[in-house]
């Protein structure tokens, strides 16, 4: 499964500590061949999955583009704030 990843979440990994860092770019790289904690979400992030990476989520679509999978990673946070700031995100966006 091909991986790509917005900006933010691209900032967010190179801003972390080098072991933070190697962790979490270990975790985007396993994600291609679909390993990790993956689950799926619920409720108002429904369609979305997160990826549990120690303290840090992951939020991602799985999308098929030229009939090839495709995990489109949108927010990275700590886990005590992601669900809520992503949540406040996507009602932006259907807004």
């Amino acid at each position: 499964m091909k991986v790509e990843v917005s900006e933010q979440v691209f900032s967010f990994v190179m801003s972390q500590a080098p072991d933070a860092r190697k962790k979490l770019r270990r975790a985007l790289r396993a994600l291609q061949a679909e390993r990790g904690d993956i689950k799926a979400l619920e409720g108002r992030l429904s369609g979305y999955h997160r990826l549990r990476v120690g303290p840090f989520r992951i939020i991602f679509r799985s999308l098929f583009q030229d009939r090839s999978r495709m995990a489109r990673c949108e927010f990275i946070e700590r886990r005590s704030v992601v669900y809520e700031m992503m949540e406040t995100l996507v009602s932006r966006l259907k807004s």
